[in-house]
């Protein structure tokens, strides 16, 4: 803004003392001082106010008038509540360093001026960005991004003083300027806003987390834009990325509210970019999802498995091995057309939400999620998860038949549905609230393409048994599925000889690679009741090489042969094998 502007807005009762030749000066700030020398804390640009305490005879104010001209300061505004009128000497020192100077009226507050000042600047200053943010948006609609949000969530802070990031519905930060948000923050502030989303308030919302204040501002896909007043908010509230700003915005001008809709907007094009690099590994796993449940041939989903193991692990050098993690989301149908349950297509909510609850937290960025493949069918999303699979033992080691040797991992670190649902639990009971739930189901790691549809009955069995628990988020996973509950009619038969394969091909690889017998080990332990003196009897060996074995038996299988509920899985695991 200009000095003009200001001399011509009469609530600021400024009275000009001198020509007006230097009234095109740009104020670029505000500065209130009565020190001798405010010289260190000037940038230029400034109008400054004072009061005159400063000054007690004539010389003082050349010394003074000096310093803020060599400073580059825009003008001097002297308050008359003090002195009366301003002095003489201070208006020729003025006119000698060609600085202007301003009168204020006595009735006039510093604040008032200060408030007007600060605010015009940071409108005009938003408007610049503003420019600057449509500028980049069309960039990044049109071709490379060019920084990605990051470059304009930089501005923000540079231009307006704004720290602001872009969260994931679950508070994993995607983008970012300076200091990360530390991740329990990000989960209460996704919690915060999901809660607000469900409770129809309007955006922004203000929260408060950790002491701090924040502005949450939605960001929605541009392909469906802002959810029209006809359809269910619960269709898009589990998958929308939010703009977190730590700021009240509650009275903020509408020219700055506007500026930040813009930037949600802008990233908004980076959350559809993102989208649409998940095309192809969501292709890849509905068709191995079509292939499974259709029964195809083994080698012909081994074929699809080879196109998909480079896309989800680039650079792999063995055939990985597989999980697969089930999810649905149900909505009570209250609110619904009759007739039409809930209304909302529940497995493309259940896909973005797999996708999300998949990524590790502590993993910043929007292409973070590139090795998850997720379908849907029906409610359902299922996620198809590879594991890399561990180095072989080496040769000089395969024939090793010490019982109590080294054991290496047959694939890299497994999911466990317990860890999955962890760090995202609470947030996603914000957006549940009250008429939704979320089960999710995980399986143990196959290593064959005959594997993946007893690990998807095995999934879709320990989602079953997270929806009869209590709560708006529950999970289970493969190692919750007991003996006992393999016994009861329904349960697939698909599912029991996955359970039968996790117990047992454990120790039938050990077997192979050491040639140990620890199956028939097992067996004579289990007809001799846990004996140990008959058991070495029947085996023709030493009670402690007995003891070995059983140890080696417990190690592979995290299992204890001294628990009744564990010989039952092995007695069981062995007559269906």
């Amino acid at each position: 803004m200009r000095l003009r502007a200001l001399l011509e807005t009469d609530a600021l009762g400024l009275r000009l003392l001198g020509d007006d030749g230097e009234l095109d000066r740009s104020v670029r700030g505000v500065m209130t001082t009565d020190l001798r020398d405010p010289s260190r804390y000037l940038t230029g640009g400034e109008l400054v106010l004072t009061g005159l305490a400063w000054h007690r005879d004539a010389k003082d104010s050349e010394p003074f008038v000096r310093i803020l001209a060599g400073a580059g300061v825009a003008g001097l505004a002297a308050g008359e509540a003090e002195l009366g009128d301003i002095p003489a000497d201070l208006v020729e020192a003025c006119h000698r360093h060609r600085l202007p100077l301003f009168a204020v009226n006595e009735t006039v507050a510093f604040a008032t001026i200060t408030e007007h000042v600060v605010r015009q600047v940071s409108g005009e200053r938003a408007g610049d960005l503003a420019a600057v943010v449509d500028r980049h948006r069309r960039l990044m609609t049109s071709g490379p991004a060019g920084g990605g949000p990051e470059v304009v969530l930089d501005l923000l802070g540079t231009d307006l003083d704004l720290r602001a990031w872009v969260l994931s519905p679950t508070g994993r930060q995607i983008a970012g300027a300076g200091t990360p948000l530390p991740g329990p923050v990000g989960a209460e502030l996704a919690g915060l806003h999901l809660a607000a989303v469900r409770s129809g308030r309007r955006a922004p919302y203000r929260a408060a987390a950790g002491g701090v204040t924040y502005s949450l501002f939605p960001i929605r896909n541009n392909s469906r834009s802002a959810v029209p007043a006809s359809r269910d908010v619960r269709e898009s509230v589990l998958s929308d990325w939010l703009l977190a700003v730590e700021a009240d915005a509650s009275d903020w001008p509408a020219a700055r509210l506007d500026l930040l809709q813009g930037v949600t907007q802008l990233i908004a094009v980076e959350r559809d970019r993102r989208d649409a690099a998940r095309t192809v590994r969501r292709r890849l796993a509905q068709e191995v999802l079509e292939l499974v449940q259709a029964g195809s041939p083994p080698a012909e989903i081994a074929a699809r498995l080879r196109v998909a193991a480079p896309v989800l692990l680039p650079g792999l050098g063995a055939a990985p091995h597989w999980q697969v993690v089930v999810a649905r989301v149900d909505w009570d149908a209250q609110g619904a057309s009759a007739g039409t349950g809930s209304g909302i297509a529940g497995g493309a909510v259940a896909q973005a939400l797999l996708e999300e609850i998949l990524v590790d937290p502590a993993v910043t960025g929007p292409d973070s999620a590139d090795r998850i493949a997720v379908a849907h069918s029906g409610d359902e999303a299922v996620a198809l998860v590879p594991l890399p699979a561990a180095v072989p033992p080496s040769a000089d080691t395969a024939g090793d038949t010490d019982p109590d040797g080294p054991e290496t991992s047959a694939e890299g670190p497994a999911l466990h549905a317990d860890v999955l649902l962890a760090a995202v639990h609470a947030p996603l009971s914000a957006g549940l609230a009250d008429d939704g739930r979320l089960t999710l189901g995980v399986s143990a790691s196959v290593h064959s393409p005959e594997g993946l549809r007893g690990a998807l009955e095995e999934a879709r069995h320990a989602r079953r048994v997270a929806a009869a628990r209590p709560g708006r988020v529950c999970a289970a996973g493969h190692h919750e599925l007991a003996s006992h509950v393999l016994l009861l009619p329904f349960v697939p038969d698909d599912v029991r000889r996955a359970f039968t394969a996790r117990l047992l091909d454990p120790l039938r690889d050990y077997d192979r690679r050491h040639r140990a017998e620890l199956i028939p080990t097992l067996e004579s332990f289990l007809d001799c009741d846990g004996s140990w003196t008959r058991c070495a009897a029947r085996l023709h060996l030493h009670v402690n090489t007995l003891r070995y074995r059983v140890g080696r038996i417990e190690q592979l299988t995290g299992r204890d042969l001294s628990r009744l509920e564990d010989k039952l899985d092995f007695f069981l695991a062995l007559r269906m094998s």
